[in-house]
């Protein structure tokens, strides 16, 4: 498929999407959303994938909402408006929670790890997007912004239901409140990204882990487990357990269980095949 907005490749086991209007700092608008969401596809549907990278081109990850889209929702058009808060046509997995089928809440069901690579700017719409990746590495010259509120406007896409989950409830009110600027160190300490590290190591260390688990971890796990946490921020702790008991018995049977006993067995590497 031919990309406008995004770079897509599959290196050994890794799609890696970039986010490419550099000269934009990678601002989010309509042909942004549909070309990652078409790349999400493809790479959920590549059995030779088994994690995805976002990460953006330039300096920016993602600096959020492209401002010419803001100014013609400013203007008054309503259709701009509609638009922009309006889900896609279909579910990206009808079996997904409903949670998880909006226009920007769908990275929970995309049934593959995503990797955030924030590589700079990552603001607004940006640092949601973020968010909804499984894991955050973030350059030490990374600087987060919610934005929001020095826009005028509010914590948009279920923001307000992530954050604080990830950083806790103070900690995101303050973010939110004063759309305050903070860089990669800050941003670990609260817990918004997982490591931190020199920015021109950031690319080799993502795809290091990220190889690590296209090659050393079963697809299958990382699919079920991925369903579980993000399933699992919905349900009580007994609700959990009982769906885990299933998700056991399901293993058991599974190629990727007898994969793993025989290759340790055997002292030799994994060969998963993700069933």
């Amino acid at each position: 498929m031919a990309y406008e907005d995004i770079l897509y490749r599959v290196d050994d086991g890794v799609a890696v999407i970039t986010l490419n209007r550099p000269d934009r700092l990678n601002a989010w608008r309509g042909q942004m959303a549909v070309d990652v969401r078409a790349a999400m596809r493809a790479a959920s549907d590549d059995p030779a994938v088994s994690v995805i990278v976002l990460t953006g081109a330039g300096r920016g990850f993602c600096a959020g909402a492209d401002m010419n889209n803001l100014q013609t929702i400013q203007s008054g058009d309503s259709s701009a408006r509609s638009s922009a808060a309006a889900a896609p046509d279909a579910p990206f997995d009808p079996n997904s929670r409903k949670d998880f089928q909006t226009a920007n809440s769908y990275f929970p069901s995309v049934p593959k790890p995503i990797i955030g690579a924030i590589n700079g700017a990552c603001a607004g719409l940006g640092l949601v997007i973020a968010l909804y990746c499984d894991i955050r590495f973030a350059a030490d010259t990374a600087k987060f912004t919610t934005a929001f509120s020095r826009r005028g406007l509010i914590a948009e896409h279920g923001v307000s239901w992530l954050l604080p989950r990830l950083v806790g409830i103070a900690n995101a009110a303050d973010l939110l409140f004063s759309a305050r600027v903070i860089e990669g160190t800050e941003a670990h300490s609260l817990g918004l990204v997982n490591r931190v590290v020199p920015h021109e190591h950031l690319e080799r260390e993502v795809m290091a882990y990220a190889h690590m688990l296209a090659k050393h971890v079963s697809p299958r796990s990382m699919r079920e487990m991925k369903r579980e946490i993000w399933n699992g921020l919905f349900q009580s702790l007994g609700e959990a357990i009982d769906d885990a008991n299933q998700d056991m018995l399901a293993s058991f049977a599974s190629e990727d269980f007898k994969e793993g006993v025989a290759h340790f067995v055997e002292k030799r590497p994994a060969s998963f095949t993700g069933r």
